[in-house]
């Protein structure tokens, strides 16, 4: 059977985390067979926003289309490039006129790629509704892609569970970022559609969700502000295969993927 391998890796959190996104990601392009490389990049700049360096270092690094979430306008100076890298996107669902684009289209070999990011409004700002914005784009674009990822950056598992089905049977994939927590949920779902919750980080290991611990821990036990900095080392690199039939452009499998470094 021929297949399409596409590869979705969340959230990637700063310096040590571009390292180990581009080391890894070239060894699973080779081991794996990889096509395409989707990459949540929303913190590949100190762990806050995207630059101009960090994003052309990730493109270096393996990436194909690159996502982002609620920390996408936290250095200004994405917004040199947003709106002219064609395979830079920021959550769809931000009111009308905001700079950058929701989606984009990939093409790869005879296939076209659509490549849908949301966020979500559950503890996170009341951005427009993800629901029906997706459903927007999935009818503006069905017609030219043969597949459609959606990277759905949201906090509440349940809501992304339920974007889940609700885009069952309409996209080939939906995967949550934004908690840098990996889920152990990836499955095909009832009509279809590849799922999971949260692909998770690629950032340091010891520490909490890619900030150092001290700092983090200190803020839960006197209640008071602390500077979040961005820790170092060793990293925890988590992503999702998806294995996609060339002829149906179904979702065949997924396998997920999460590499402790020593």
């Amino acid at each position: 059977m021929i297949f399409l391998r596409i590869l979705m890796v969340g959230d990637v959190v700063g310096r040590a985390g571009r390292y180990s996104f581009a080391e890894h990601t070239k060894i699973l392009r080779q081991e794996k067979k990889i096509d395409v490389v989707v990459v949540n990049g929303e913190n590949i700049a100190h762990g806050n926003g995207i630059t101009q360096s960090t994003f052309n270092e990730i493109l270096s690094g393996g990436a194909d289309i690159v996502t982002n979430g609620n920390h996408v306008w936290d250095n200004r100076d994405v917004l040199k490039i947003i709106d002219d890298e064609p395979f830079l996107i920021r959550p769809a669902n931000y009111p009308e006129g905001a700079p950058g684009k929701g989606f984009c289209i990939y093409p790869y070999r005879a296939k076209n790629i659509g490549v849908i990011n949301l966020q979500g409004r559950t503890f996170l700002k009341p951005l427009d509704c993800p629901f029906t914005c997706a459903e927007e784009i999935v009818k503006k674009i069905s017609e030219e892609c043969d597949i459609i990822l959606v990277d759905f950056h949201a906090e509440a598992t349940s809501e992304k569970i339920a974007l889940g089905y609700f885009l069952d049977g309409k996209v080939t994939a939906v995967v949550g970022t934004h908690t840098h927590v990996q889920t152990a949920d990836e499955r095909i779902l009832p009509k279809g559609t590849a799922y999971m919750t949260d692909l998770g980080m690629v950032g340091p290991t010891d520490s909490v969700i890619g900030v150092k611990v001290e700092s983090v821990v200190n803020r839960f036990v006197s209640c008071m502000p602390s500077r979040f900095d961005v820790a170092e080392g060793a990293c925890t690199y988590c992503a999702l295969i998806i294995d996609i039939d060339d002829k149906t452009n179904k979702a065949l499998a997924v396998e997920r993927i999460r590499i402790v470094e020593e």
